[in-house]
């Protein structure tokens, strides 16, 4: 697994490379190095969670166990926190804020994920769970 997450974290990062290359703004302002350093922490942020998450990583909602270390000890989603925040930046950085209206379908999708993996988890771990959502956000 860590080899699949090695490959995506790379083809991210060379899409959203190539893509900032191709798209380099001729005027640096504020708001675009904002959206710089909010999609490159965030895409660090995002990396790191999918790696601890580990052989948990999964496109459907499974349990194969309850991940509460690292990222995961203070924020139940941080993929999802971090990828929506990778967007947001890339936007910025682009110069196209009007393009974060795409947050009204992104983050109630989001959300609906979320608490479809939150009653899996809970049906398989029960208390340890519930226990872990009193403690952390998202």
């Amino acid at each position: 697994m860590v080899g699949k997450n090695i490959v995506l974290t790379l083809v991210v990062a060379a899409a959203a490379a190539c893509l900032g290359w191709e798209k380099a703004p001729a005027a640096w302002t504020p708001l675009r190095i904002f959206g710089l350093c909010l999609a490159t922490a965030a895409f660090v942020l995002w990396s790191a969670a999918r790696f601890q998450l580990g052989n948990s990583l999964t496109v459907s909602a499974q349990a194969r166990q309850l991940v509460t270390r690292g990222l995961y000890a203070k924020i139940r989603n941080p993929i999802y926190v971090f990828g929506s925040l990778f967007i947001a930046g890339y936007i910025l950085l682009l110069d196209r804020p009007r393009w974060l209206l795409m947050f009204l379908v992104i983050i109630p999708l989001q959300l609906w994920r979320a608490g479809k993996e939150a009653r899996v988890l809970e049906a398989t771990f029960g208390e340890a769970y519930r226990a872990y959502r009193a403690r952390t956000w998202m």
